[in-house]
């Protein structure tokens, strides 16, 4: 059985997915084999495995730090919101169905037997799992039950590491408060705490730490400074959508908009462009700000007619399509059904039970939303590319398909099924492999139903240079990532008592 150590917080966006990700990294630089494990998570960016199997980004990140592959037995239960009052709920990496918040708070003790056959499994690959919690354990509302905090600290007989965020104030407040509304039996499990996204001379939190060890008898195990990095983040918590220095772009940067839309999923498709020296990446939910950027993308949606009606009402829409005649847009999955002529929902599936709305009309192509979710990976070349981004032909490319929708229609038959389509009613079919990964118009409009798409290689600045955008050297998404990974050890390590940190890592002990 692998050792163990468990990172919980005060709050949600407390930097406890950065902390477990770092910890990874840190132990295989020290020749260990550790993995990942978050019990249950709520996130709308996910992944596809090797196994076809769904789990959360936020998991595939701490695993690739860790530098082994992402498993759907890191993350047994993801929940994915449909509403603002219910989620699609799936265990081990396969839908069960849907549930709102109370059905599965009723439900969720059943898959506690799930959660600890996944553990185990774990256990048998690594020599120390890094679990990683939820919220905060002192959610005393939601406390009965609980199968991801300290309910799950009870059932691995997990140490803790309890970290606060100074960045949001009141950082001694956060632990304290947090410990004390803990029960003894809980409270002991704490072992250190971790002050994070400190900025300053960390020698004046001395009388801060001196005090709340004096009052809890907890030692601080480390303050963590702020980190400019750039990593796949918990989707729900990310500062991209606001951050307000991406307003303006200057120079001969490629202005990238990217349509947030209420129910936004897998918006880290363009994360490798924001890695990208001359792009800058801006999420847009209205018309005034929309501007004339140099590409706009319409990303993933898990709930792609209500999204589309949200485009419409917005104006959105009408701008997409006015700027489709001069410059590219590109659909992603449920960005990429939007644009063709209609999407159905016969089984009600994502609404009502025999929806129907009428799309962009930009690609030929019809979607019908069906009960079972395609759920694979993907490796192949891309070829016959039209239009601006012809450059990209025997491109070869990797990513995940992930959807309800199969989408049929002029060059696009069964997109990303797997079956072949011909190009004789109005679109491209771009293939690969036998499928037809991307569909065009054969001018300025793409759809593909495969998330990392550009991910590979130096893809995304081929797309910059196809814009007319960059004369620059290859660059590497994968080595890019592998360096913030680095970076992120490095600040971790200098910054945490990490003999300590090794002296609580405890031997698993499952108890039910």
């Amino acid at each position: 059985m692998a050792k163990v150590i468990m990172v919980q917080g005060t709050m949600s966006g407390a930097g406890k997915s950065l902390l477990v990700a770092g910890l990874c990294r840190i132990f295989r630089q020290d020749g260990y084999v550790a993995a990942p494990f978050k019990s249950q998570n709520m996130a709308l960016n996910s992944f596809i495995t090797s196994e076809g199997l769904e789990m959360g980004r936020a998991q595939v990140m701490q695993a690739e730090c860790a530098g082994i592959e992402p498993l759907v037995c890191m993350n047994p239960i993801l929940l994915k919101p449909t509403s603002d009052v219910g989620s699609q709920v799936i265990v081990n990496g396969e839908v069960i169905g849907n549930m709102s918040a109370r059905e599965y708070f009723a439900y969720k003790k059943k898959l506690v037997p799930d959660i600890i056959k996944a553990f185990e499994q774990l256990s048998k690959k690594a020599d120390i799992i890094v679990i990683e919690g939820a919220g905060s354990p002192a959610e005393i509302n939601l406390k009965e039950n609980d199968i991801v905090n300290m309910g799950m600290a009870k059932m691995v007989d997990a140490p803790v590491l309890l970290v606060g965020d100074i960045d949001r104030g009141g950082v001694f407040a956060q632990l304290f408060g947090t410990t004390m509304l803990l029960e003894d039996g809980e409270r002991d499990r704490i072992k250190g705490f971790v002050i994070n996204k400190f900025r300053g001379d960390v020698s004046l939190l001395d009388s801060g730490i001196d005090m709340i060890t004096e009052k809890t008898g907890i030692k601080t195990a480390g303050v963590i400074p702020y980190m400019n990095i750039k990593v796949d983040d918990e989707d729900s918590l990310t500062d991209k959508f606001n951050d307000k220095s991406k307003a303006e772009v200057s120079g001969n940067a490629a202005d990238i908009a990217v349509i947030r839309y209420p129910r936004i999923s897998n918006f880290t498709d363009f994360n490798c462009f924001d890695a990208l020296s001359n792009a800058v990446v801006r999420y847009v939910d209205s018309v005034y700000d929309l501007g004339d950027p140099d590409i706009i993308f319409l990303p993933g949606s898990k709930n792609t007619i209500a999204d589309l009606k949200w485009l419409r009402e917005s104006g959105i829409e009408a701008v997409i399509k006015r700027y489709s005649m001069k410059k590219p847009v590109f659909g992603i999955c449920g960005g990429f059904q939007m644009l063709g002529n209609k999407i159905i929902d016969p089984y009600g599936a994502e609404s009502g039970i025999g929806s129907a709305i009428r799309g962009m009309e930009l690609l030929d192509i019809d979607t019908q939303i069906r009960e079972e979710k395609v759920r694979k990976q993907v490796d192949a070349k891309i070829s016959f590319p039209k239009g601006i981004f012809e450059s990209l032909k025997d491109v070869e490319i990797s990513g995940y398909e992930i959807h309800m929708g199969e989408s049929a229609g002029g060059g696009a038959n069964q997109v990303g099924t797997g079956a072949g389509g011909d190009a004789d009613n109005g679109n491209d079919a771009i293939e690969g492999d036998g499928c037809n990964l991307v569909v065009s118009n054969g001018k300025n409009v793409y759809g593909s139903y495969v998330h990392g798409l550009f991910d590979k290689g130096d893809i995304a600045a081929c797309i910059l240079k196809a814009l007319g955008k960059s004369d620059s050297e290859k660059f590497s998404y994968e080595e890019f990532k592998e360096s913030q990974y680095d970076i992120l050890a490095d600040t971790i390590r200098q910054s945490m008592d990490m003999d300590y940190v090794y002296s609580c890592l405890k031997d698993a002990k499952i108890t039910l």
